[in-house]
């Protein structure tokens, strides 16, 4: 077993600070070291325009592109570099697992992935310039692969394929913008049908209506339907499925047939959580592994947050933190059944 940490950032500010204080604190970390290293043995499959990307992003959350110039500023980089790496437009992603189930005043998700992807950041983060506050794990520094918003909006995205990639804004970063900038389900929805999309995923969307809605969205076409059980598979668009999904239709089942035994969040927590349940995962090295499990209450603002398995949940209380009680623990702690390196903890993880 591995121990494993997640810093906790806390911010409240402009954009820009954010992104500059951000920089600062990665400018000599594992994280960005492993990430150039990464870039030499991988060649991009993008072209970063910096004009392009700024016109695309404007629209849509044009407070990011300040904490793109914080990051910029404190790094002392090229734009092109820091799009490159934080910009969330037009990157590759592997695929990955992450499983989603949700009762009407709680959504409770598994993150799959690869351990050399993980950053160990759980963000909480109050902007004074505009944009809602959200408070979840990072991804690529400025996106979030789950979180809730201080309207009560909570979001997961599961992965689908990355067969026939458009031009358009990948996942973290769609997470990103869709939490600062919309109150409720109906806002997130209507922004995921206008945003463009690099690759296929599910966000599943919940608010304090209580109404959980998953969006299926591909490059080509966005599609909603109601469910409170989300895997690695669409139901709508079937033709956009991946062919091999047995591990996708697993999961599901697993949670089908135990879900009229979950009748409160907890349950819900450890049908999730615990390793011999049939959701969690241990595909570390077949890049679906799971790394943490978060709960989220838009009801009453309060997260859940575990790293591994079989553990119990740190608590956060987003509510008060909002009215301006800072948390006081520093990192979060967990173990991991995996000897592969984490890319924040570890040198040379390529």
């Amino acid at each position: 077993m591995k121990q494993i940490y997640s810093d906790i950032i806390q911010f409240r500010g402009s954009h820009y600070d954010f992104g500059y204080k951000q920089g600062l604190e990665l400018k000599d970390s594992h994280t960005l070291q492993n990430r150039k290293k990464q870039w030499k043995i991988r060649r991009p499959r993008f072209t970063i325009s910096v004009e392009e990307v700024k016109q695309v992003i404007m629209p849509f959350a044009p407070a990011i592109w300040d904490e793109l110039r914080g990051l910029q500023d404190a790094l002392e980089w090229k734009m092109e570099d820091v799009l490159q790496e934080f910009g969330g437009y037009r990157l590759e992603y592997m695929k990955s697992g992450c499983s989603i189930f949700t009762g009407s005043d709680y959504m409770v998700r598994n993150y799959d992935y690869h351990p050399k992807t993980y950053e160990g950041r759980y963000t909480i983060f109050q902007p004074s310039d505009q944009g809602y506050a959200v408070i979840g794990p990072s991804q690529r520094i400025t996106g979030r692969m789950d979180g809730m918003n201080e309207k009560g909006l909570a979001m997961g995205y599961n992965f689908m394929h990355r067969k026939k990639p458009g031009d358009g804004f990948i996942c973290n970063m769609i997470g990103r913008i869709l939490l600062e900038t919309c109150a409720d389900v109906d806002e997130a929805i209507s922004l995921l049908k206008e945003i463009p999309h690099r690759h296929s995923f599910s966000y599943v969307l919940l608010d304090k209506s209580g109404e959980t809605y998953v969006v299926e969205a591909t490059p080509r076409a966005v599609e909603v339907r109601q469910s409170n059980i989300c895997t690695n598979h669409f139901e709508l668009q079937k033709d956009e499925n991946r062919h091999h999904l047995d591990d996708s239709y697993k999961r599901y089942a697993s949670i089908e047939s135990q879900k009229e035994n979950v009748l409160d969040p907890y349950k819900a927590f450890r049908m999730l959580n615990d390793t011999d349940k049939g959701v969690f995962s241990t595909k570390y090295k077949q890049w679906a592994g799971t790394i943490h499990t978060s709960v989220y209450f838009p009801q009453d603002g309060k997260v859940w947050f575990a790293l591994g398995g079989d553990r119990e949940p740190m608590i956060f209380n987003f509510q008060k933190w909002l009215q301006g009680e800072k948390i006081q623990a520093k990192r979060i702690l967990g173990q991991v059944d995996t000897e592969l390196p984490f890319v924040h903890m570890e040198k040379n993880v390529r």
